[in-house]
């Protein structure tokens, strides 16, 4: 995969960028019930910054479409950081609960740099359609890994230096990160001109409707998940183990995620997708008897299993169903579908653990997962004749996908 000019730059250039996606979440959850005590305002306020994210990161993307990374990336960066640091004095000096709100909406610019990197990859790669395969699994072991990461690296910035310490290590990370990613001007995609009679907006694509409505649903999964882990761990007495437990989550993903890549999948995408969301929903059952840090730990990482799977699935068919006029904007469509359900599940499952205690809290995972399987088997006939009409395959035989791990 390497051996392409400027592809391990590009690449370790966008991990570093995204790897406070999975630090933001949490980091604001630790700091806002730290310092004020309540994990309702805590997901509230998390599930705002995400919520805004949902509206401004197309947006954001499209405008990347139309101009390039480098134009609109770092100013829409600049701006997420300066609002990021100014939540953290808001929270360090007592400001009133709307300004958390405010700052979280305010902050909500950042562009979507996982889909900034596999427009790179789509470019570097757009002759080599295998290998392309084994570049979408790869950068979702690294999303994986950031998710390990991540969420490590914030519980230790909060629990041993002060509670503000995640938030402002995450908003170094974005600047740092997309600034190394963005002077790489030789792998920037150029940019495409839409097709006659290409529609404004990939909203109107009623495949890449049912990713959105699916991906919204597997991010409630995820939403729930951080914030009823962090709760529970604190009501077991190990608070800073929340970190390692989600850890857990995402390595169990990655483990998959580097066995599905090694192997070679005659089945049609849509299927494929479907098998994930229905392993993903059977998997996150076992978390409704976990009963100690120990069990806890152990289902994490069996929870993840699915995960890697049913996203490297899923944004291969993003990438198949959206021109690459809108590829930056289709994709950041399927990332804020992910990080609204986000925002849902994190404000659920707060009320759920104020209202019923931290373990109920594993219920809406359960359900979200289950909710996500139904919304696939009712696209699914719209799904796969779309993916087979953008193919040019009528029966969807011919659909074939190869991923290898090299």
């Amino acid at each position: 995969m390497f051996t392409h000019k400027g592809s391990f730059s590009f690449t370790a250039a966008g991990f570093l960028a995204r790897l406070p996606l999975s630090m933001y979440g949490i980091s604001t959850v630790v700091m806002i019930a730290t310092v004020r005590g309540s994990y309702a305002l805590a997901g509230l306020v998390a599930g705002a910054s995400l919520f805004a994210s949902v509206v401004l990161v197309p947006r954001i993307s499209r405008l990347i479409d139309r101009h390039g990374q480098s134009r609109v990336a770092v100013p829409a960066t600049v701006f997420s950081v300066v609002f990021s640091v100014l939540q953290v004095v808001c929270v360090r000096y007592d400001a009133a609960d709307w300004t958390l709100f405010a700052t979280a909406v305010l902050s909500a610019t950042a562009p979507n740099v996982g889909g900034m990197v596999r427009a790179r990859w789509a470019e570097t790669l757009k002759d080599e359609p295998d290998a392309m395969h084994t570049a979408n699994a790869l950068e979702q072991v690294l999303d994986e890994a950031g998710f390990i990461l991540g969420p490590i690296l914030s519980v230790a910035l909060c629990t041993a230096l002060f509670p503000e310490a995640g938030v402002l290590g995450a908003s170094i990370l974005t600047l740092g990160g997309t600034l190394l990613l963005t002077v790489q001007r030789s792998t920037e995609p150029p940019v495409h001109e839409p097709d006659a009679g290409q529609a404004s907006s990939p909203l109107r694509n009623r495949g890449l409707q049912i990713m959105i409505l699916t991906f919204l649903l597997t991010g409630a999964v995820f939403g729930s998940l951080e914030l009823t882990t962090v709760a529970y761990t604190e009501y077991l007495g190990h608070a800073s183990s929340s970190g390692w437990a989600l850890a857990l989550l995402a390595f169990g993903s990655a483990v998959a995620g580097l066995a599905f890549g090694g192997l070679t999948v005659t089945v049609r995408q849509s299927t494929q997708f479907l098998i994930g969301v229905a392993a993903m929903a059977v998997l996150m059952l076992p978390l409704l008897v976990a009963d100690g840090l120990t069990s806890l730990a152990v289902l994490m990482f069996v929870a993840g299993m699915a995960t890697a799977p049913t996203m490297i699935t899923g944004m291969t068919l993003v990438q198949q169903l959206v021109p690459p006029a809108q590829i930056n904007e289709g994709m950041a469509l399927a990332v804020t579908g992910l990080l609204g359900g986000n925002a849902l599940g994190s404000a659920v499952a707060g009320r759920v653990v104020e209202w019923s205690g931290a373990h109920a809290g594993y219920r809406i995972p359960c359900a979200a997962a289950a909710l996500a399987l139904v919304a696939v088997l009712a696209g699914m006939r719209m799904l796969t004749s779309q993916v087979a009409a953008v193919t040019g395959d009528a029966d969807g035989t011919g659909e074939r996908q190869v991923v290898e791990q090299r």
